[in-house]
């Protein structure tokens, strides 16, 4: 088994670092985008996300960051988790390229799904981490409806990009308007874009750059290790060719939404405080689902 200084060779020192390279820094998005812009004659190395680091392994950014060519990082605020992780932390060690792109979310092809967290709570609900505003709804005693209107789904995707767009404003190079046209690959969940975004987004960034194409197409799908279930609502609001799925996938093995809804009803039922918390952050877009 490969341990985690292996998988990062180069960033703890393990494997000689390139003359010039560049990094890109933020979630678990930053390694698909990493992955397409990647090539032997144009480096990037592999960083742990940001949410993983270390005390340690902040200093060791800061380390490389400092002899990088190219830092493409997403919005990290300032002392991230009580680490200097934040984007302009990270701009003033280096005299690199530092180019923004933005922390995708996108909820036009799943409108039922948040990907929350609340204080007092690190653990993740059983199965897959994300919540199902209906069943969230249902241990805080609130009715919803089971499905959307192709109209009430498309409603969920414009506020989405909306929000998307706002966020934009300070970033360098905007994803936004690649979901003017959607598939089923846009959004394997709320928060994990697929490859229809991550190879368009790579060849913006080498552009941004200055560095020659193309992307890197790794030949397999990003961010697939959970795909979320597609439901007919979505297939019907957007006109997919896809069949809809009530399973998930998870690390490819079906589960079906009926199992997971049920194991996140008992965890619930456990963390009555999350719940609670977790429906007044919600609310806003719990207004959709809820029956008068």
């Amino acid at each position: 088994m490969i341990t985690r200084r292996q998988h990062y060779a180069e960033f703890f020192g393990l494997s000689p670092v390139p003359d010039r390279f560049g990094v890109v820094v933020g979630n678990c998005q930053a390694e698909s985008l990493r992955i397409v812009l990647d090539a032997p004659d144009r480096r990037f190395l592999r960083v742990p996300p940001v949410h993983e680091m270390t005390a340690d392994e902040a200093t060791r950014l800061h380390e490389i960051v400092a002899g990088a060519a190219y830092v493409v990082t997403q919005p990290i605020r300032a002392d991230y988790r009580g680490l200097p992780l934040g984007t302009g932390q990270l701009a003033q060690a280096t005299s690199g390229v530092v180019l923004t792109v933005p922390s995708v979310r996108f909820a036009g092809l799943q409108p039922f799904q948040a990907a929350i967290r609340v204080p007092g709570v690190d653990e993740d609900p059983p199965i897959v981490a994300y919540h199902d505003m209906r069943t969230l709804a249902e241990a805080g005693g609130i009715t919803t409806h089971a499905a959307l209107a192709p109209d009430g789904v498309r409603a969920v995707a414009r506020d989405s990009l909306d929000e998307l767009r706002a966020r934009e404003q300070r970033i360098d190079v905007p994803v936004s308007d690649m979901y003017d046209t959607l598939t089923a690959e846009h959004a394997r969940t709320v928060n994990h874009p697929g490859n229809a975004i991550w190879l368009p987004l790579g060849e913006r960034v080498l552009e941004a750059l200055g560095l020659p194409g193309p992307v890197h197409d790794p030949g397999r799908p990003l961010l697939a290790s959970v795909r979320s279930p597609l439901t007919p609502d979505v297939v019907t609001a957007w006109s997919l060719p896809d069949e809809p799925r009530s399973e998930w996938l998870v690390e490819g093995r079906p589960v079906d939404d009926a199992e997971v809804r049920e194991a996140h009803r008992r965890w619930y039922a456990a963390r009555p405080a999350f719940v609670d918390a977790a429906l007044t952050r919600l609310a806003p877009l719990l207004a959709r689902w809820r029956r008068p």
